[in-house]
């Protein structure tokens, strides 16, 4: 590691926690706890429910070991919002045997939490029981929602055209051969990134001095924006983050390349910087501009590792960005806060609704946990409607973290796009490719990296999430999940596609401590398919990903040598033939019974995901 290396991880983690001033505005009341709580116990699990709040945004799980306390937040290791979007919940924190009391508060913003509800407890079993799991198959809930389609994170874009090498491998070719599988695999149609404005493109510059005019130069913009439409996508114009000559202080920096984070020194050469880059990508680019291309302003300004000024002077930017935008055409889409941990969302809509000023979609950015339902501050604000765009999420905020490499990531990706589907325009995971540089260049092939695939392009746990999504059927089918964990530990979706029926289930809890798996929460499911032609015959397909299955982890722990950190040719060419969806058995014909039905037994360990085929 580089002493910048090393220099850019201190700063970040000694100032990556701490927020850029308090919650400064909004309207967000106190909500009433939930009702009807109930604790049930299972194997090495208790599954909590309850019913819905209205205007709640989510609800936080407490726990104590008596029901009058002492309480405290149930915490899963996620390290960022730990509240759910909604029931049911499923606790493997506990111990077999051990009673464990819960209440559970409704949160009308991330920062308001209201009051416990009535406590429960419950003692998990020692033992686990089955989990069935009903498909029907004559069903039709409407088209299956795809909320990993609409956007995909990457490093920052210039990055794309880096012809540097990592582990031997081209990074921009790597970088670019991961975005335009992301377009070509999983259906995905823009990228967001940072630093777009970023001194590497030399887009401002001041030759003469403060006192002189500006110069701004867009042709290195031009080249990554070219790249980026070249791979069939469009960009999410993230503005960010402030060039050195129009820094009100250059020495605020953040990640190893020094992105500046502090306010522009002039509003008004701020102003004329975003509005001259928008009018030359609508010159240069037309009318798709503003019929898919979008612009969020600025990144994770209520963490002060990305903004060295107040909260107010974030609305100031976001008002005079936006202004600039829309004076170039009132059509073009703008939105924010793109905050850090669910934040800022009250307070900007809030501050929208003083001020007059638009906000086109909300963003925010949340890991560890499914995403918050924002629907209810957007219709306390006559906003109903407005896109909801995620445009950072992912299992874990931590840098060289080693579960961004495990199958515990995929699954934790298919819980909350499962949990997003119907409220969530837009769900962008946090990012495409471990070719990523923030706090230094991977340091070996498999080191805790953000992406979806690694270094020297073999797709990791997390992409085989995706694309088994993306494999499911048009029509989404009605599931039912009963047993011990079903619906809370082990989930489902259901499609169909003509004669095609095709069952997505996996196995999972929101606990990281336990990442690497448990044999106590391994669960047998029972699947039975029904609303089918009695008596026919069809091919079952069982693709997995599990500890023993297209798992690059495992397949690069048999064949690395201690203290090997990249591959050789040799182990190259076995890594690729690696890179595979398995099969968790040959494929086989089943029939349906007299009453139209197709059973199917699946051991699913914990963490785990199967992926049926009937056809």
């Amino acid at each position: 590691m580089t002493d910048a290396q090393r220099d850019a991880r201190a700063d970040w983690e000694s100032r990556i926690g701490l927020r850029t001033g308090v919650a400064f505005a909004g309207n967000a009341p106190e909500l009433p706890p939930p009702d009807g709580l109930v604790a049930v116990p299972g194997g090495s699990q208790v599954t909590l429910d309850w019913k819905p709040v209205d205007g709640a945004v989510g609800y936080q799980v407490h726990v104590a070991d008596g029901p009058r306390g002492p309480w405290a937040e149930l915490d899963h290791a996620g390290r960022d919002v730990l509240a759910v979007p909604h029931p049911p919940y499923v606790d493997t924190t506990g111990e077999p045997g051990a009673e464990r009391w819960y209440a559970v508060a409704s949160l009308s913003d991330v920062y308001v939490v209201g009051e416990l509800s009535e406590p429960v407890s419950a003692v998990p079993l020692a033992t686990a029981g089955p989990v069935v799991l009903d498909v029907d198959a004559a069903s039709d809930l409407g088209e299956l929602d795809r909320p990993w389609r609409p956007m995909i994170g990457a490093e920052h874009l210039s990055h794309a055209l880096s012809t540097d090498t990592t582990g031997g491998r081209v990074v921009g070719e790597e970088l670019s051969s991961a975005l335009r599988a992301a377009h070509d695999e999983l259906g995905v149609t823009h990228v967001r990134a940072h630093a777009i404005l970023c001194d590497d493109l030399a887009v401002y510059r001041e030759p003469d001095g403060p006192d002189g005019d500006p110069v701004h130069d867009f042709s290195g913009v031009d080249r990554v924006f070219d790249h980026v439409r070249s791979l069939g996508l469009y960009p999410v114009v993230e503005l960010s983050f402030m060039p050195h000559d129009l820094a009100s202080d250059p020495s605020k920096t953040v990640f190893e390349y020094g992105a500046i984070v502090s306010p522009p020194r002039d509003w008004g050469r701020w102003h004329d910087l975003v509005r001259d880059l928008t009018a030359h990508l609508v010159e240069r680019y037309g009318d798709e501009v503003v019929e898919r291309w979008s612009f969020e302003v600025w990144n994770e300004a209520n963490l002060e590792v990305f903004w060295s000024g107040t909260p107010e002077e974030y609305l100031q930017l976001y008002d005079v960005t936006v202004a600039a935008v829309r004076s170039v055409d009132d059509r073009l889409v703008v939105g924010g806060p793109s905050s850090a941990a669910a934040g800022w969302v009250e307070e900007l809509l809030a501050h929208a609704e003083e001020a007059d000023v638009p906000v086109d979609f909300v963003s925010t950015h949340t890991y560890g946990s499914p995403p918050l339902d924002f629907r209810p501050t957007l219709a306390r604000y006559g906003r109903a409607g407005t896109p909801i765009w995620w445009t950072e999420w992912g299992v874990t905020p931590t840098h060289f973290n080693e579960v961004s490499d495990a199958v515990f990531a995929g699954t934790f990706l298919l819980r909350g796009m499962a949990s997003s589907m119907g409220r969530i325009e837009a769900l962008s995971y946090w990012v495409v490719s471990d070719h990523f540089e923030e706090l230094g260049r991977p340091p070996a092939l498999l080191h805790g990296g953000f992406g979806l695939r690694t270094v020297g392009e073999l797709r990791k746990p997390r992409w085989w999430a995706l694309a088994m999504l993306e494999r499911l059927g048009a029509r989404r089918l009605a599931v039912t999940l009963t047993g011990d964990g079903g619906g809370s530990l082990v989930e489902a979706l259901a499609a169909a596609s003509g004669s095609e029926t095709t069952v997505l289930l996996w196995n999972l809890t929101l606990d990281q401590t336990k990442a690497a798996g448990s044999d106590a929460l391994a669960r047998s499911v029972e699947v039975r398919v029904s609303g089918l032609a009695a008596g026919t015959t069809y091919t079952l397909r069982h693709e997995r990903v599990d500890q023993h299955h297209s798992n690059v982890a495992a397949a690069w722990d048999r064949l690395r040598e201690d203290g090997q950190d990249w591959p050789d040719e040799e182990q190259w060419v076995q890594l690729r033939a690696a890179d595979r969806l398995d099969h968790a058995e040959p494929e086989r014909e089943v029939t349906a019974d007299g009453s139209g039905v197709v059973t199917v037994e699946v051991e699913l360990p914990m963490p785990a995901m199967s992926l049926l085929t009937l056809s």
